[in-house]
């Protein structure tokens, strides 16, 4: 919905975080968020919408070159975080109008007297409102009989402009006929009612799509202007929560609240990013842009109200004084995101487009040149290496016999593949995060089996010796060695630091005695194992080291058991393990370092692979929906396909951003563990969801009789448990984003 101009010579992000400072430099000025609520004052929003419009932000929207939706989100989300009553909207609806129509006649006139600041437009899109009440209309010629509800900005307006299915009409606010009349929501002035009698109006023409477009448009507009209001409002409350004392300490200690607001940052960061790329493919022209809109509607409404709610939760009893912010963030986050029906709008379209085409699925992302191109390479690989009968054979197999395919590993290891992101100069490729999603996504659409040792390929990368890496990295690459992880222990699960296992130096040899559990990949090559080497360390985590223990060493024992999910782990036991003394990775007592360093380095992407994992799942559910029409009609089925779809995109979103970060350096843990946890929680509502659309015969297991798709929905659904406690619980991670992301109190 813009003339087409070329990407270069949009807007990039230094002139948006330009245009960000601007603009809360001048509201904080002109209308602090501290002053701002109370009742209509025309007098002084005249003069602020003046001041406004000198700075040229009016007319946002008009020059694709001078700004889009990106930098119209941008303002909206700084009006809402000043509780500012600048009629921006109706402005940008205009403005993207006459860039997509081109400008003439009243519409002309109309955009000279904004751009000026001489005008101020309130909009309605009147019967084309998906709520009923909005719009009680008769248009006769050049005069409008009827009401209109729920209207923004029409308090101070000058123009009132009313989509009708023919295009647009214009009524001047101040000419005889025309009733504006304040109405209260939530307590407070919110919109107004206009009651026309036969008013005047000009008629601008525009298509019908045009206008459909313009109103998903206003709404990423409106839920723009409510995250601002309820990132504000979580600010407020974040520093509150450090500052707030009971029982003798801040309430930011206390893992109630550490866990309340962390939610809240999970949410607000989903909001964010699907908000800013579905700016982005706008501006971009992307034909799947409409998707990518309605994901955001569909996920943001519900999920800044419900941040709202835990926000007053979390300030208390201060938090609904009238004196106090929050009660007018709560308000505009409650109205912006009601009006229009941003969420039901945005769900069912989702529904339509994943359930109603024969061959539906997810847009397929944009990785970039490097990226899309590796993509198609390692497609034209498995169609050769993973397809026919050798995948057939594969995946006729049990699940727990799926897990590992030494052949599939020693073919792919011929690739150089298993080294994506390593350096060159120990044998890796040094592809960007970027291709190595492409790799992930591609994998887990080919459902081919795991393979490599990222997490201790990592660990050999930052600290092992030239020696180590010369041993043990050829041979992960080659797709000959796996590694397992030895971390856990009966008294050590999370609190890694508490680890008993004891590693005693005895000449040129570690001797090792203790227990871990938990621990999958037993019947690797290898272990990377913590242990003990300092009991008298303070911190305790400065006594542990890293080693790498051959699994044929003697005096070791292994007592696999199944796990619920159809996979396995062991309880191993070490007794008197004896290895030389150059298996240590990293410094004596240095192994913590080692070992989050590692971690880090895998949390990053880990969301990542949990999400694609259920983006694949999610379009096989839809695929077997497709099969039973009574399915695809029912209203409960549409509604959970299209909060799993928008919830997919959040997940997506957050797998792109810490890519994105990790390409510029690396990704904070609190980013990778936003990702982490929501992806991981998003897998366990994927198959419960499965489970629930498609009923009894979709509990059925593997080789049962009637089993749906051969038992792949409830077994995802039990492997998801896996991925909220693997590599860190979500608990965990929960209180390390609320530490590390937003600096509470440990």
């Amino acid at each position: 919905m813009r003339r087409t101009v070329a990407a270069e010579s949009l807007p990039g992000n230094e002139e948006r975080t330009m245009l960000r400072d601007s603009v809360r430099g001048y509201l904080q000025t002109h209308w602090p968020a501290a002053k701002a609520g109370g009742s209509h004052d025309a007098a002084r929003e005249t003069a602020l919408w003046q001041g406004w419009s000198g700075q040229g932000l009016g007319a946002l929207g008009a020059d694709p070159e001078s700004g889009g939706l990106r930098e119209l989100c941008i303002v909206m989300e700084e009006l809402g975080r000043a509780a500012a009553p600048v009629p921006q909207l109706g402005a940008a609806l205009l403005n993207l109008a006459a860039c997509a129509t081109g400008v003439q006649g009243e519409l002309a006139r109309l955009l000279d007297r904004l751009h000026g600041g001489q005008a101020r437009v309130a909009f309605s899109f009147g019967e084309l409102d998906p709520e009923p009440l909005a719009a009680s209309l008769s248009l006769n010629g050049d005069r409008l009989e009827g009401t209109l509800r729920f209207v923004d900005g029409a308090a101070t307006a000058t123009d009132l402009v009313v989509a009708t299915p023919d295009g647009l009409v214009v009524v001047d606010v101040a000419s005889a006929g025309v009733d504006v009349v304040p109405t209260r929501a939530l307590g407070a002035d919110g919109w107004c009612e206009v009651v026309l009698r036969a008013a005047e109006v000009c008629r601008v023409p525009l298509p019908e799509p045009l206008l459909q477009r313009l109103r998903t448009v206003a709404g990423l507009l409106l839920l723009a202007r409510a995250h601002g209001a309820a990132r504000r409002a979580f600010e407020l409350v974040v520093d509150y929560a450090k500052e707030r004392r009971q029982f003798g300490q801040p309430i930011g200690r206390f893992q109630a609240i550490q866990h309340k607001l962390a939610d809240n940052l999970i949410a607000l960061e989903g909001v964010r990013l699907t908000l800013e790329h579905a700016a982005e493919r706008h501006d971009l022209g992307d034909p799947r842009q409409a998707y990518y809109a309605h994901a955001a509607l569909a996920f943001g409404g519900p999920a800044l109200r419900q941040v709202a709610l835990q926000t007053q939760h979390a300030f208390g009893a201060i938090g609904y004084a009238e004196e106090h912010e929050a009660p007018r963030h709560f308000r505009r986050v409650h109205l912006d995101t009601t009006v229009l029906h941003g969420e039901r709008v945005g769900l069912e379209a989702l529904a339509a487009e994943l359930l109603e085409g024969e061959d539906a699925r997810l847009p397929e992302y944009d990785l970039g040149e490097a990226g899309n191109a590796f993509r198609e390479e390692v497609r034209g690989w498995l169609a050769t290496h993973w397809s026919g009968e050798r995948k057939a054979a594969f995946d006729a197999r049990p699940f727990h016999d799926r897990e590992f395919d030494a052949s599939f590993a020693r073919d792919l290891g011929r690739t150089g593949w298993l080294g994506l992101s390593w350096p060159v100069v120990l044998g890796g490729q040094a592809r960007t995060p970027m291709e190595q999603l492409a790799f992930m996504e591609v994998m887990e659409r080919a459902e081919a089996p795991r393979i490599g040792a990222s997490v201790q390929a990592n660990a050999l990368i930052m600290h092992g010796t030239p020696a180590q890496q010369a041993r043990y990295l050829p041979e992960i690459l080659r797709g000959e060695a796996m590694h397992g992880m030895g971390y856990s222990e009966p008294d050590s699960g999370s609190d890694l630091a508490s680890l008993r296992t004891s590693a005693v130096r005895d000449g040129d040899q570690w001797v090792i005695n203790g227990q871990k559990i938990w621990t999958t990949t037993w019947w690797g090559q290898y272990m990377f194992l913590a242990a003990r080497t300092d009991p008298r360390a303070t911190p305790q985590h400065a006594g542990i080291s890293m080693f790498i223990v051959p699994m044929d060493t003697p005096g070791i024992s292994v007592k696999p058991a199944t796990t619920m999910y159809d996979g396995s782990f062991a309880n191993i036991f070490y007794d008197d393990v004896r290895i030389p003394a150059e298996n240590v990775v990293g410094p004596v007592n240095g192994g913590w370092k080692v070992l989050t360093d590692a971690l880090a380095n895998e949390r990053g992407l880990v969301g990542g692979g949990i999400v694609l994992k259920v983006a694949h799942g999610f379009d096989l559910l839809c695929r077997e929906i497709r099969r039973q029409p009574t399915l695809v009609q029912q209203a409960r089925v549409r509604d959970r396909i299209g909060r799993l779809a928008a919830e997919i995109e959040v997940g997506r979103r957050l797998m792109i951003h810490c890519a994105e970060l990790a390409e510029s350096g690396t990704t904070p843990p609190e980013t990778g563990a936003i990702s982490k946890v929501f992806s991981g929680e998003l897998m366990e509502r994927y198959g419960e969801a499965a489970l629930e659309l498609l009923g009894p015969a979709a509990a059925l297991s593997q080789h049962a009789a009637g089993a749906v798709a051969g038992g792949r929905f409830e077994q995802q659904l039990r492997h998801s448990l896996m991925w909220v406690i693997s590599i860190g619980t979500n608990e965990i991670q929960r209180s390390l984003i609320a530490q590390r992301g937003l600096g509470l109190p440990r």
